[in-house]
């Protein structure tokens, strides 16, 4: 493993460590951290579509999270670095948007949204690169986590069904908004 995947890696769980140390600021608060979440149509919840993907409703929350963020995430860095950030940036700010529009009003936390976002980019990239690394990364990404499609379905009352989808919805847009400006 050369020098510069390393530096990726270790972005990316640097980027896991800063939710967990959040997790756990917010654990002995109460959780009242997650105020700051998104509540769809109140101006309150717009502060939550950057700050909710960092927080969590509970240790076991975050737990679930953790593992489908670090690899999809580790997935996506393998793309570099600067192009991770963007994609990371664009998921945030148009799910979070999305569901601030769309979303029942209940708060919105966790980095769910984030994780779809970043398993539909890797998904659709594959369709536009088409390159064989782009359909290796996207069949272990739906061999490794294709089961988390059912949290599209509105299944579970405290499941934010709506920010998954609406995460999927904001990677698929990244992968069309890499494919057409990387080729402008």
């Amino acid at each position: 493993m050369n020098q510069e995947t390393k530096k990726s890696i270790y972005w990316v769980f640097g980027f896991v460590m800063v939710i967990w140390i959040i997790e756990l600021v917010n654990l002995f608060t109460g959780h009242r951290l997650s105020s700051w979440g998104i509540l769809p149509r109140t101006v309150k919840g717009l502060s939550g579509i950057p700050l909710s993907p960092f927080l969590h409703a509970s240790l076991r929350h975050v737990m679930v999270n953790t593992i489908p963020l670090a690899t999809l995430g580790g997935f996506v860095i393998l793309q570099g670095r600067r192009l991770f950030f963007e994609i990371t940036i664009i998921i945030i700010l148009v799910s979070g948007s999305l569901l601030w529009l769309f979303g029942r009003s209940s708060y919105h936390v966790g980095a769910s949204g984030l994780i779809f976002g970043y398993f539909g980019y890797l998904v659709v990239r594959a369709w536009y690169d088409r390159s064989l690394r782009s359909f290796l990364i996207a069949f272990f990404t739906i061999f490794l986590f294709g089961g988390m499609m059912w949290g599209l379905l509105p299944t579970l009352s405290p499941v934010s069904w709506e920010g998954h989808l609406f995460g999927l919805l904001a990677g698929i847009l990244a992968a069309y908004i890499e494919k057409y400006t990387k080729s402008a």
